[in-house]
Parts: C-alpha cells; sequence; structure tokens
C-alpha cells in the first residue's frame, strides 16, 4: 500500500484530475517550469533544415537528434522520467543514447490500403507492445494528416487521401496503443499536409474544408478513440503557428469537442512562451528554448501569462500520466520478441499489397519458375525496403532483403527455382548488362519505388534515379517480368502500357523479402486497395502549374502562403470532380481469385433519425482464397460537394465459392458526419434536406450498385 499522507496525488482512489491537481498544488515554480519541456540539448534545428538540400541530407539531420527524447523526473513528487518515442511506423527515435530497435513495420500508407480495421488495431497493439518492451510512455503517432498532394514527405506515414479511411485506421491504431497504457499522439495538428517550408509555410483554408477534410480524422480519433495527445504542427493556419493558434488548440478541440488531453509541440514548433500556453500548447518538446524559467518568470510578472494557465498545462499532461498509471509502472525493459513480432508484421504485409495488374494470369507464379532474376537498385531490389526517412525510421532489430527473404520462400514450397540479383547503378551505367541478364531468365522480378522522407517533399511525383527510364527498357527484354513497386506513395508510371503484372507492396520494412516472395509465388494472395488515387498524368493532379495552391506565393507577408482552393476536391474527389480519369482509382484493387456482389440493398430512413444499413452478398467466385472489400460511398445533394465520399466499407475473407452477406451502417450520428456539411453560420455540421445518392461497388470508380435516399 503507498502511503499518501505526503503524497496525496498518489492515492489511487481519487480520479486521475483530483491527483494531478493535487500534485500541481505541491509544486514549486521551478519545478513547475521543469515540467513544461523536454530535454535534449538545444540544437539550431532551422538553421539545419535549411542547410539540408534533398533526403539525403535531411537523413543526416535526423541522426542528430536521435537522443533525450523526456521530461525529467522529479524525486521530491515522485514524477517519473517522462519516455517519449516517435512513430507512427513503429518504435521510431526513443528515449535512450542510442535510440532503442524495434520491429521496422510497413508504412502506414500500408495499412489504409488494407481497408481493414483490424489489421489497424493488430498494427497499433504490436506498436504498443514494443513500446512496453522499450519502457516508453509516449508514442507519437498516429499521424493523421492527409494525402492532398502524392509528392508529401511524409506521406508514408499518413494514412490516405480520405479523411474517413484516415480516421477509421487512425482510431484503431490509437485504441490498441493505448490498451497498453502508452499515450498515443495525432499528429500533425493541423494541415501539416507538405513539408515544403514547414517553418515558416501558412495554410488559408475554408472552414467548411477544414471542418470536412482535414480535422475529421483528429475529431474521429479524440471523439472515437479517446486520445490522449494531440501533437500540434510546425506550420502556420491562417497566418498564426499552429502552437499559437488558440482556435484550433482551443476554441476546436477542447470547447467544441469536449477533448481533454494534453497539446505536445512537434520538435522546435513552439514558437513563444506566453502565446503558445495561453493557446492551449502543453508541453515544449524536446527542448526549453521557449518554456525555460527566464522566459516563464518574464511572463508572469508582466502578465502575459498567468499562473493558472501554467497550472492547467500541467494538470492536463499529469491526468493522462495517472490514466495510465505512470506514476507507478517501474522502468523495466525487455526484450522484444523480434521473430515473433517479425511474424505479425509479415502477416500484415501480405494484406496490404495492391495488385494493381495482372493481365497475362502471370502470378501467382510456380515453383517451377527456374531461373529468378531480381533486378534493381539498391534501395529496393538488394536491400529490405524498409521506406520513411526522418525522425520516424525505426532502428530495426532485424532486416530480410529481397535475395535471401526469396530463396527462404522458394525452399519453404519446396521448389527447385534458381534466384540471382543483379543490382543496377543509380546512373544506369550498366543497364544494358541489366537487360542481358534480364533476357537470359525465366522470370524477371524489377524492383523500384521512392523512399520517401520528413523535411522534404518530392520534387515531382517519381521515381528518383531515372528508374522509370530502367524500367521501361527492362520490360522490353523478358515477356515473363513482374513489376514489384516498392513505394511511399503513389508515383507517375510512364511504363504502365507496357507492363502486364505489377504488384504494388510499398515500403515493407523488415519482413519486405518474405513478404514480396510470398505473395508473388501465392503463399498469400494481395487484398490491399489503393489508398491514394494514382495519376495518369502529372498535369492530372491538383497542385500541377499552379502555385497558389503548392508550394505556396508570398503575399507580402515574408512567407509563403498555400490557399486550399480546390476545396473538397481532393483525391478521388478531385478527379471524378473534374473528369479526369484516373490510372489507378481510390479503393482499386486486383486479387488472384474474382468476386461477385449480389442482393445489395439498403435500408433505414434518415428522415426518421435512422442509420441506413447497407448490405450485399459477396462471393468468391475462383479457385483461391481471398478478400474483398464492399465500398460505400455517398452523393452529397448540395453545391460544391464533390460526386461522391466515402462513409463506409467492410473486407471480406472467402473460400473458393462461398459467399457472405456483409452490412456497413452509415450512421448520421457518426461521429465523420457522414451525411453532413458544414455551415459557417450555424458553426456546426447540418444535414441537407434532398435525394441522396447511395453508391456501393468495389472502388470509387466501380460502383454500379446506386440507390436514392430521400431526406427531409
Amino acid at each position: 500500500m503507498t502511503d499518501v499522507t505526503d503524497r496525496p496525488w498518489l492515492d489511487e482512489g481519487l480520479s486521475p484530475r483530483e491527483r494531478a491537481t493535487r500534485l500541481v498544488a505541491a509544486m514549486t515554480l521551478p519545478e513547475k517550469i521543469e515540467q513544461l519541456h523536454g530535454n535534449m540539448d538545444t540544437i539550431d534545428i532551422y538553421g539545419l533544415a535549411n542547410q539540408a538540400q534533398d533526403a539525403d541530407e535531411m537523413e543526416q539531420l535526423a541522426s542528430q537528434i536521435r537522443v533525450e527524447r523526456h521530461v525529467k523526473a522529479n524525486d521530491r513528487l515522485g514524477i517519473p522520467r517522462m519516455r517519449i518515442t516517435n512513430g507512427p511506423v513503429g518504435v521510431g527515435m526513443g528515449d535512450g543514447t542510442p535510440s532503442p530497435p524495434a520491429t521496422a513495420l510497413p508504412m502506414t500508407i500500408g495499412v489504409a490500403a488494407s481497408f481493414d480495421p483490424e489489421l489497424a488495431h493488430r498494427y497499433g497493439d504490436l506498436i504498443g507492445a514494443e513500446c512496453v518492451h522499450l519502457g516508453q510512455h509516449v508514442l507519437e503517432g498516429p499521424g493523421l494528416c492527409l494525402h492532398r498532394t502524392p509528392i508529401g514527405g511524409r506521406n508514408f506515414e499518413y494514412f490516405s487521401e480520405d479523411p474517413y479511411l484516415t480516421g477509421v485506421m487512425g482510431v484503431e491504431v490509437a485504441r490498441a496503443i493505448q490498451s497498453h497504457d502508452i499515450i498515443a499522439m495525432a499528429k500533425h495538428y493541423v494541415v501539416n499536409d507538405q513539408e515544403h517550408e514547414r517553418f515558416r509555410n501558412s495554410v488559408e483554408v475554408d472552414e467548411d474544408v477544414l471542418r470536412e477534410l482535414y480535422l475529421l480524422p483528429f475529431e474521429m480519433a479524440c471523439k472515437d478513440a479517446d486520445i490522449a495527445s494531440v501533437m500540434s504542427a510546425y506550420n502556420r493556419v491562417r497566418g498564426v503557428y499552429a502552437t499559437e493558434n488558440r482556435y484550433t488548440l482551443d476554441t476546436i478541440l477542447r470547447q467544441e469537442w469536449g477533448w481533454d488531453g494534453y497539446v505536445q509541440s512537434d520538435f522546435w514548433s513552439c514558437r513563444s512562451a506566453a502565446g503558445s500556453l495561453n493557446a492551449g500548447m502543453d508541453l515544449e518538446m524536446p527542448d526549453a528554448k521557449w518554456l525555460n524559467e527566464t522566459n516563464v518568470t518574464n511572463a508572469l510578472n508582466d502578465t502575459s501569462l498567468e499562473i493558472q494557465t501554467v497550472d492547467r498545462a500541467l494538470v492536463r499532461r499529469f491526468t493522462q500520466m495517472f490514466r495510465f498509471g505512470h506514476f507507478t509502472t517501474p522502468y523495466a525493459p525487455t526484450e522484444i520478441p523480434a521473430a515473433e513480432h517479425g511474424r505479425i508484421a509479415r502477416e500484415m504485409g501480405h494484406a496490404m499489397a495492391v495488385l494493381l495488374k495482372n493481365d497475362a494470369g502471370l502470378l501467382p507464379l510456380g515453383v517451377d519458375a527456374g531461373r529468378v532474376l531480381i533486378v534493381g537498385m539498391d534501395s529496393f531490389a538488394t536491400k529490405a525496403c524498409q521506406g520513411g526517412g526522418g525522425s520516424s525510421k525505426v532502428d530495426p532489430l532485424y532486416t530480410v532483403d529481397p535475395l535471401p527473404g526469396t530463396q527462404d520462400v522458394l525452399r519453404e514450397l519446396g521448389s527447385d527455382a534458381t534466384v540471382a540479383l543483379f543490382e543496377v547503378k543509380r546512373d544506369l551505367s550498366n543497364l544494358a548488362q541489366a537487360k542481358a541478364e534480364a533476357a537470359d531468365a525465366d522470370v524477371v522480378l524489377v524492383m523500384a519505388g521512392v523512399i520517401a522522407t520528413e523535411g522534404a517533399d518530392m520534387p515531382a511525383p517519381e521515381m528518383p534515379h531515372d528508374q522509370a527510364r530502367m524500367v521501361a527498357e527492362l520490360l522490353g527484354c523478358n515477356e515473363r517480368t513482374v513489376v514489384v513497386l516498392k513505394d511511399s506513395t503513389p508515383v507517375m508510371l510512364p511504363w504502365i502500357d507496357d507492363a502486364d503484372t505489377v504488384l504494388e507492396v510499398w515500403n515493407q520494412g523488415a519482413e519486405d523479402g518474405h513478404v514480396v516472395a510470398e505473395l508473388l509465388w501465392g503463399v498469400a494472395n494481395p487484398s490491399g486497395k489503393v489508398p491514394t488515387t494514382y495519376a495518369r498524368r502529372v498535369e492530372d493532379l491538383l497542385h500541377h502549374d499552379d502555385p497558389v495552391r503548392y508550394p505556396g506565393t508570398d503575399e507580402g507577408e515574408g512567407w509563403p502562403t498555400m490557399r486550399y482552393t480546390e476545396r473538397l476536391q481532393v483525391g478521388y474527389r478531385w478527379f471524378q470532380a473534374n473528369d479526369i480519369v484516373p490510372l489507378f482509382p481510390f479503393g482499386f484493387g486486383l486479387s488472384y481469385t474474382t468476386f461477385e456482389l449480389s442482393d445489395v440493398a439498403v435500408s433505414g430512413s434518415v428522415a426518421d433519425g435512422e442509420a441506413l444499413t447497407v448490405t450485399a452478398t459477396v462471393t468468391n467466385t475462383g479457385d483461391r482464397e481471398g478478400a474483398e472489400v464492399v465500398q460505400v460511398y455517398l452523393g452529397i445533394p448540395v453545391e460544391g460537394q464533390p460526386p461522391k465520399r466515402l462513409v463506409g466499407f467492410a473486407k471480406v475473407s472467402l473460400a473458393p465459392g462461398a459467399s457472405e452477406q456483409v452490412e456497413v451502417v452509415v450512421d448520421p450520428a457518426a461521429t465523420h458526419h457522414p451525411f453532413g456539411v458544414w455551415d459557417t453560420a450555424a458553426h456546426s455540421f447540418q444535414v441537407r434536406p434532398g435525394a441522396y445518392t447511395v453508391y456501393v461497388g468495389t472502388s470509387s470508380e466501380d460502383t454500379p450498385h446506386q440507390f436514392p435516399v430521400r431526406v427531409s
């Protein structure tokens, strides 16, 4: 039994908030200030970032900030050292020197591609478990910004272009992380959809667009996952830094959503002492550049800051620490079961892969494949494609490269096929030799892609080092060629019409070699769907040749301002609203089997306040086990709305010949406001009367089942 006479905040019979309030009341001012910030040595992050010219230099920058991610302990008061680790693609740069290694998971974009909330929960569960193994308290993730453009440097750690899909997956990841008594942190709040000039840029966005798209996943995480923390972004929102924006940090988060967690700054995104605390930021990370004793004391003395505001910030964070038992959990790191967690990552990787083309029926390959050649550049064909440069990159416990991984799988299948590797140099100086090797093989596996990085957007949505030319020339060498894409984000595929077999696996992480081989040889059936639209041409993208939208223009204020003038037309909504045919639409994905939807029906009456229930029978009409995703979209009869919005989906796995009825409930009262449009005058979501249309199918473009729904 803990003696609480001198430390009443340790009384477990009190609520977390009561305990936090009593703790803060017992603190001296210096002790309070020490708990307002992290304790990394301050560095000139802005100067270093300005020096970085490319992804490699950003990686070097990140290597300088791998240590001391914590808030100090206070032994007098029994406050533990608060250990913080980055996410959201695994346990990234955690507190320690060096940062502790963990399982390198597939990228978050792959989680969205699975269209499987249960998989998202498993993903978060593994991350939460490894946080416990490593003695961490906070996981900085999930990332809930949208893929507004395919060139976004952090698309790999965000889910998708769609706010509902992003929200569903983010909620499950957060719930699973917090089930381990680890604080999850939604980031980067808000409209941090690009890395270009992220320390300076400002985003101008209409209120209805902000609410219906960019805030929606955060609203879902706060309300449905009861997420404990939110990370404030680097950028300005309508001219005000996100860490000083009282409208987003207080009016929306606290007053409107009723959320009671704490707000942490992104690393070095805090820009003031009084301004940030007054706006609603509660913890500066990773150092005390602003919330140090001098600044906070001066602000208190000149009354630009009140002590009650300092107390409020501390109570918010301590409440969450008490909620998850951090004051009584001993620091006792244990070994991560690498093999077990790698097996889980391997299984999840199968369901994330998207089969884009299989025109010749080449996949799955047979065990009698003969001489197999893996060909491509080092990061994709030679090494496991961990992906995701920057602070979220995981120091892997182990990796499985493509060659040994393929050999392992063929051995397990009892195949006598042989596998060779040819590494194409980045300057393509040995491409002629690669083509000769490809012509001499029985099966060619061309591995190519892109690894995006925090801190820098891609200059164009293209694979670097002229890989498109490499792929195009290799495609002409052997009819039995499979293109395996390992991308952080969809890119241009100018050679696509010459390829009959294309598999997108994303950046798979530690188990890359095994996952890809098991997919190619049919040990697993790919069941992923496109989470962000592949454009056929660069000219089809919303930001092309429009600097107002991206990268922004200086409107006389000294910083670049990006105006989201496309409004609600983001992702598939942009393509549909502008009658642009995409290369591969949102929600699209093939399988090694085939499916049929039948008996599709809609019941319920929104006019009577009921939820709509969509039912459909899915039948596996092929000869292999596989999974299909039934997708439900809604057409809103309000001017300015795009043709369709995703409002529900259900994934079902079926044996050959089997059928199953799936049910998707679309509730007007749900936190994602499926029928709602933001009314700026009423300052709330409203359901407008009119003739709505429910679309049911297997992608945003393939919705043959349509039902009118009258809302009065």
